[in-house]
């Protein structure tokens, strides 16, 4: 295994329904708040149709990092790698 000269860093965008959106709408507010973009899927495709982001010059989060693995591997993705977040994460 070869070692990255610098760590890679992965961010991700949430995706949601329109029912977990409004759902979870104050929860994503403070996520929002602390930089992340919120996506929202609509119809039986599930496709994007609006996304929330901050506002210009807010504060962002911190960059997540690999854990364990920083500095030691190096993740890259297709250009055509299309999958959700849930789908990336298994999370249904």
């Amino acid at each position: 295994m070869s070692t990255c000269q610098e760590p890679l860093i992965i961010r991700y965008m949430k995706s949601l329904s329109v029912g977990e959106f409004k759902a979870q709408l104050s929860d994503l507010l403070e996520e929002v708040q602390q930089g992340e973009t919120i996506e929202v899927l609509y119809g039986k495709n599930r496709k994007p149709v609006a996304r929330l982001v901050p506002i210009k010059g807010e504060k962002r989060k911190k960059k997540r990092k690999l854990g364990a693995w920083e500095g030691k591997v190096k993740v890259e993705f297709a250009p055509n790698f299309k999958m959700t977040d849930e789908e990336l994460l298994d999370l249904r």
